[in-house]
């Protein structure tokens, strides 16, 4: 599972007919501290989330089980809200 921040919404007016129905979100992954790490990405949400929120995801063929028996075409997909984060000290920075 990675951690990312939902910034935005994808709308797309020509998709797989598969998607129909399934919200598309911008997603901007986040490193332990909350800042932002490598390129925004496309995911399918499972459990509606809105804008602005810290979420957790996962890629690859996990990313369709939350839709079985449906064969969704997704490689990434939102399963979690995060409400909050504890580091212990040890731990930070590794």
């Amino acid at each position: 599972m990675k951690l990312a921040r939902v910034i935005g919404n994808v709308v797309c007016t020509i998709k797989d007919a598969r998607l129909t129905g399934k919200k598309i979100l911008l997603l901007q992954e986040i490193d332990d501290t909350g800042s932002p790490c490598g390129e925004p990405l496309a995911a399918l949400d499972a459990v509606g989330v809105g804008s602005g929120e810290m979420i957790f995801f996962v890629t690859s063929k996990e990313a369709a089980f939350p839709f079985d028996p449906d064969e969704i075409p997704t490689d990434a997909c939102v399963l979690g809200v995060i409400d909050h984060i504890n580091l212990s000290s040890s731990s930070a920075g590794h």
